[in-house]
């Protein structure tokens, strides 16, 4: 008979903390079902880069960038593919036998789809007053709202600004650090961040009464526009619109108005993503000077802008 793996049984049925008992891994309490240490992994010199939660049985170090679920530690630890840590998992750990028959005896092919979980801790000591902010034009206010300062802490983000971005439900699910001396990357997201399942800004847009969103490219483009009084909002993080964000935004608002960068790049994007849209929703490209960003518009100059398009009306309070 054929058989194949059952994944999301074994992810259930084991705990990151026999897990951790097994590879003797020492963590110390830091809150309700939380842990931090030095990693395992990569055994780094960082104390407390290493962060676990139980409850949720995910885990992430700030130093190497790993972090998942308990098949992913696994995975890290034995220096293997997720397949053989499930496999070592039933040998080493006593799980039950892993193997599901197949229905019918056909073969099972699945897609893993890239899902970026709650992270089970927030980084702390964030400085939302960091002049970079103002030089961007971001005022106090918005960055203490939005989350967005320097991280003078250890790991991955040490010495960026970082970027807290939720999923449509608010759940803080991943942390974009920016570069402030323009060194590569100009953005750094942890590994296996899935992008293109999420709309930074989306659980604040979908909070608002609104009908109507109006779509930008980047981060600080977003925070430029909510400053400027216009909370229905989101960005693409880039300039692609993937099918997860397309029925994101159809499910939540019935009318889109585009408002990408003006350069060759933004208004090829525009283009294209409203055709995407347009069968599914009510559609508006608001066309930017040429190689003008939102985030580089004052309040007023993207109140007016807005003011000229139909659909913006209701959201211009």
């Amino acid at each position: 008979m054929n058989k194949w793996l059952d994944f999301k049984s074994i992810k259930r049925e084991v705990s990151l903390e026999s897990v951790f008992r097994h590879y003797r891994v020492e963590l110390r309490r830091s809150g309700k079902d939380q842990y931090r240490g030095r990693c395992p992994i990569h055994h780094g010199d960082g104390r407390e880069a290493f962060h676990a939660n139980l409850a949720r049985n995910l885990f992430h170090c700030f130093a190497c960038g790993a972090g998942g679920n308990v098949l992913d530690f696994v995975a890290a630890m034995e220096r293997c593919s997720v397949y053989e840590a499930v496999q070592k998992l039933h040998t080493q750990i006593n799980v039950s036998d892993p193997w599901m028959p197949l229905p019918n005896g056909k073969e099972l092919v699945t897609k893993r789809r890239k899902i970026s979980l709650p992270l089970p801790f927030e980084l702390g000591g964030v400085d939302c007053t960091h002049p970079y902010l103002a030089d961007r034009g971001i005022s106090q206010k918005t960055a203490r709202e939005f989350g967005v300062g320097f991280y003078p802490g250890p790991g991955l983000m040490r010495g960026r600004l970082v970027i807290p971005i939720h999923n449509a439900q608010g759940e803080l699910i991943a942390y974009c650090g920016r570069s402030l001396d323009q060194s590569p990357p100009r953005y750094r997201v942890p590994p296996g961040f899935a992008k293109s399942e999420v709309l930074f800004n989306m659980h604040r847009a979908a909070a608002t009464e609104e009908s109507a969103v109006v779509v930008v490219e980047g981060f600080f483009d977003c925070m430029k526009v909510h400053q400027a009084g216009i909370p229905s909002v989101v960005a693409l993080m880039g300039a692609v619109l993937y099918e997860p964000q397309r029925g994101a935004l159809a499910g939540r608002f019935r009318q889109v108005i585009l408002m990408l960068d003006g350069d060759a790049t933004g208004r090829t994007a525009s283009a294209v993503i409203a055709e995407k849209l347009r069968p599914i929703s009510t559609v508006q490209v608001q066309r930017l000077p040429a190689g003008a960003q939102p985030d580089q518009l004052s309040p007023e100059a993207i109140r007016k802008m807005l003011q000229n398009s139909v659909m913006s009306r209701d959201i211009l309070h």
